[in-house]
């Protein structure tokens, strides 16, 4: 693809407030003076090199990171000499890049894919901010991105979403589409942001290559997710607070533990493969480069006195799936109380965050459903999902005995990982509903993965024998869009009609809100 044709199509997928995504001719010509002459080279480059566009996240109040990748052919290890290249950024306070605040050079490096990372310091808080890449002669498109508020400001309400769950193959993205068209401050991606998998025939669009294990692997497969333009629409609109679940390495991973029979050595350099090019391809800080096999991937973010987000990794350090893994009855081993989610140095992390918080909102974005579920539909018959946090049920109850005995402020968990719509009121004793609830939880479709349709009339009929579960729906594919104020949360459950169609229509499925010092959903 042609650089015009690029920028035609990325331009075409989002119109809201005149959001400048393409640099096109006349745009360029109008900002060639905004840019700094003085380029170490003037390099040529077999195609556009901004063809995986750009993004934002990791907002704080007086900065955020923004991030692109040089890939004249994405798909081919990105076709570019490895060689370094200088590339000029810069940041403004509007959207025709006239009032620069904050400019400067950064090298593009082989070692890293030629992925850029620049956290952009001395911004102001709670501001829109535009920022465009150049390298040589080319331009990137224009992204949007927004500083969160001071921490401790008084701040009246937040608009954001979160997704999860993008098999390229099972569909196309026009939930992102649609969301890029949402008002929103920000996007929370809670996992599976790509899927190591081969080629799958019959699907609507396929992977382009086998299985993923080396390094270059995992840069293409990545690159084919970014090549899409409704995804590169809603990157260049909001900033993005992210995490990962399992299939950016490999699926059910736990740990150490691989789901195949790979042994640990060779399963520890796929996964600092993985961890690598999922650094490379995201736009998180330096303190999250990977060391060898370890990322520091859990981390905080405060939007004034409003909210907090505790954003969990719970596939790096869980301990084994008890059981065998599976959905099935539970055994002793998932039980046992030194079995973990989190790991112990990131448990301690989230108590103490959770108890200093002086946020109105606590929020704990992770991966995987929180809340029981017995999936059978049977009497005095009990069938666990054993990757969740049903398969660590002595972790997930210091978690909620924590919430109880120490009563943070509106806990609200949002997860992703099993292509589904829920919503569930957090339990002390999820056998006893008279019980106390501490929380609440809304579990977010996936973008396009799926969800067996066979699945769905079983799981509705066991919605009987778990009360604390207020909502579910596996039909539909989508996002959550979330709305909070001093006192209500609302998570809208948006679906499109269909990941079949790139026009897909969208339409709002259920809305719930908890209502401030009122734990527990209920309809809006």
């Amino acid at each position: 693809m042609n650089r015009c044709d690029f920028e035609h199509l990325l331009s075409s997928r989002i119109k809201r407030r005149s959001l400048l995504i393409g640099a096109g001719a006349l745009t360029g010509l109008a900002l060639g003076s905004q840019w700094s002459k003085r380029v170490v080279a003037q390099p040529k480059f077999s195609g556009y090199p901004f063809s995986l566009g750009v993004a934002s996240g990791d907002p704080l109040p007086d900065s955020v990171v923004l991030w692109t990748r040089l890939a004249p052919n994405p798909l081919n290890k990105g076709a570019i000499p490895q060689q370094n290249y200088p590339v000029q950024w810069q940041v403004s306070a509007d959207e025709s890049m006239k009032r620069i605040v904050r400019r400067g050079k950064v090298l593009a490096t082989p070692e890293f894919g030629h992925s850029i990372h620049v956290d952009v310091q001395g911004l102001q808080p709670e501001q829109w901010y535009w920022y465009q890449f150049r390298v040589g002669n080319e331009l990137s498109p224009i992204g949007r991105t927004r500083t969160a508020p001071a921490r401790g400001d008084r701040l009246n309400q937040l608009r954001f979403a979160f997704a999860s769950c993008q098999d390229w193959q099972n569909g196309y993205y026009s939930a992102y589409k649609h969301m890029a068209e949402e008002d929103l401050d920000l996007v929370v991606h809670l996992g599976d942001y790509i899927y190591e998998y081969g080629p799958r025939p019959g699907k609507p669009r396929q992977h382009n290559s086998p299985e993923i294990i080396t390094l270059t692997d995992y840069r293409n497969r990545y690159a084919l997710y970014k090549t899409d333009p409704n995804l590169q629409a809603a990157h260049a609109a909001f900033p993005w607070i992210v995490t990962w679940d399992d299939h950016e390495v490999n699926n059910n991973y736990a740990g150490n533990h691989p789901e195949d029979d790979q042994n640990k050595q060779a399963f520890l350099e796929r996964r600092a493969n993985a961890y690598q090019a999922y650094y490379e391809h995201m736009p998180l800080r330096r303190s999250s480069l990977p060391k060898g096999a370890n990322m520091q991937l859990y981390r905080r973010f405060t939007f004034g006195d409003l909210a907090d987000f505790n954003v969990l990794d719970t596939r790096q350090y869980r301990t084994n799936q008890p059981c065998g893994d599976g959905i099935k009855p539970r055994c002793k081993e998932a039980f046992d109380p030194n079995a973990t989610m989190t790991g112990k140095e990131q448990e301690r992390w989230l108590f103490q965050g959770l108890a200093q918080s002086q946020a109105r909102w606590s929020a704990i974005a992770q991966q995987t459903m929180l809340a029981e579920y017995n999936f059978d539909p049977r009497p005095d018959m009990k069938v666990f999902n054993l990757d969740q946090w049903d398969g660590y049920v002595a972790a997930r109850n210091r978690l909620l005995e924590f919430l109880d005995q120490r009563q943070p402020s509106n806990p609200i968990v949002i997860a992703g990982d099993i292509h589904s719509s829920w919503v569930h009121d957090l339990k002390t004793d999820f056998s006893k509903p008279d019980s106390r609830t501490v929380g609440t939880e809304f579990v977010g479709t996936s973008i396009s993965s799926d969800f067996p349709a066979r699945f769905i009339a079983p799981v509705t009929a066991a919605l009987a024998s778990n009360p604390h579960t207020k909502f579910f729906n596996g039909e539909f594919r989508g996002y959550v869009r979330c709305h909070l104020t001093r006192d209500r949360w609302q998570s809208d459950f948006r679906a499109v009609s269909t990941i079949l169609d790139q026009n897909a229509t969208i339409s709002t499925l259920a809305s719930f809100a908890v209502e401030d010092g009122r734990p527990g959903a209920q309809r809006a």
